[in-house]
């Protein structure tokens, strides 16, 4: 570990943070084994296979206060950066649960929607299984953390048969002004047996200081479920942004997922699947611009363990300047999943020369009767097409700029819900530039 003290070991010192819920029992003793494990492993180094290409040693330099219990910062509305749509809304100010912002009456009974804490605080028996049922974080450095930290999030469970009529919005705000504010909020969603729900999920920052969001969000499908789970990051430029989500698909469920990363100065998005039933269907999908001083980390592992299932997993993106973009996709056929049916695809446009891409595309097969593939391309705009939109009149920058948003938009189809995807559509023009 590196001789820089570590600013995250710093704050388990003499002043702890106050963290709610420290009377019940089984949650205090998973924060101290997290806080003892991180303190062993420190942050990730690019040392860790998982890490090689994405460095976090910038984290050192800046002195993280841990957002406390008795000081989240309320802002009296949302931000514009904020898309509006049609749904029930719930906020989390600097990973805490705000219902003043938050819209979630007239859910059906059979839905439960709110703060992870208050859940928790209401019913702690029923969340020891669930609460890091997926995910083993005494093995991992940023997860460790996430739950030495844990104070709150979101719980959402849809019950059994329950059909949304609207999505579920959840709207993220990093909120930071003079110092550097660090959150860890856990996320749970459960979509019970035969439901159909979308998630959308908006990540937006505002204040001149920076932040770290530490996400960790759990997703279990249970049989026939349908959810469609889609993430929107566009945090501020000073903002990290670190996201871990782990789901698993049991018979003849469906996740339709779609990351479309935007924001902050690094950013990564770590994607885990577990298609633990037969039937079931995966679609890991998504898109990202990285600009000027802009580190975008997209990871994602898919892992068949249950025959007759398929995958779909696209990503495209766009760098520009001194952007880096990383790409990490893997597909694991386990021996007992015959049948297998999996697609993945990453594909970006450089249009720098100081621009970098880093794209691992694996596949992990033990089966024999499968159906299996993967592929990666880079590389600059097709002059053809440059040509074509110039010998018709249009300026050499419209035409890029054109051709730049098309590659984004084409991916966007991937997303099952309409208006998640115009919203989608309307960020990415937003942010590569008007064309008119």
């Amino acid at each position: 570990m590196s001789d820089v003290i570590d600013p995250f070991i710093r704050g388990f010192g003499n002043t702890p943070v106050k963290l709610p819920l420290a009377e019940v029992p089984w949650l205090a003793d998973r924060r101290t084994l997290a806080k003892d494990a991180y303190c062993l492993m420190g942050l990730p180094t690019v040392k860790q296979e998982a890490w090689k290409y994405t460095n976090l040693k910038d984290l050192k330099k800046l002195d993280w206060r841990q957002v406390d219990s008795v000081d989240v910062a309320v802002p009296d509305s949302l931000p514009e950066t904020v898309p509006s749509i049609d749904a029930y809304r719930i906020v989390l100010v600097n990973g805490r649960f705000n219902p003043a912002l938050s819209e979630i009456d007239g859910l059906p009974a059979k839905v439960k929607l709110g703060g992870l804490a208050q859940a928790i605080e209401d019913a702690p028996d029923a969340f020891v299984d669930r609460i890091g049922s997926l995910l083993t974080d005494i093995d991992e450095a940023i997860l460790a953390l996430n739950t030495a930290y844990l104070a709150d999030g979101f719980y959402l469970e849809i019950g059994r048969g329950v059909v949304l009529d609207k999505p579920i919005h959840l709207v993220s705000l990093a909120v930071a002004d003079d110092e550097a504010l660090a959150f860890h909020p856990r996320n749970l969603i459960v979509a019970g047996e035969g439901s159909i729900a979308t998630v959308m999920e908006t990540h937006a920052g505002t204040g001149n200081g920076a932040t770290l969001s530490n996400h960790v969000t759990e997703v279990l499908v249970e049989q026939g479920a349908n959810l469609g789970h889609y993430k929107l990051q566009q945090e501020a430029e000073s903002a990290y942004h670190l996201s871990t989500t782990a789901v698993k698909l049991a018979d003849k469920a469906v996740y339709d997922s779609f990351v479309l990363q935007l924001g902050g100065c690094l950013a990564r998005s770590d994607v885990r699947c577990l298609v633990d039933g037969s039937h079931a269907e995966a679609r890991i999908n998504g898109a990202y611009h990285g600009g000027e001083g802009q580190h975008i980390d997209n990871t994602t592992f898919i892992d068949h363990a249950r025959p007759d299932s398929q995958s779909r997993e696209i990503y495209k993106g766009v760098l520009d300047g001194n952007g880096r973009g990383v790409f990490q996709g893997k597909i694991l056929v386990r021996q007992a999943a015959q049948r297998t049916d999996g697609h993945q695809l990453n594909r970006a446009l450089l249009l720098s020369r100081k621009a970098e891409l880093d794209s691992k595309p694996e596949l992990e097969i033990y089966a024999d009767d499968v159906k299996c593939s993967h592929g990666a391309t880079s590389g600059d705009l097709n002059e053809d097409q440059l040509f074509y939109l110039q010998a018709r009149g249009i300026d050499e920058d419209k035409a890029r700029k054109i051709l730049v948003q098309a590659f984004m938009f084409d991916v966007l189809g991937e997303i099952q819900n309409p208006a998640v995807r115009e919203i989608f559509h309307d960020a990415i023009g937003e942010k590569l530039g008007d064309i008119a």
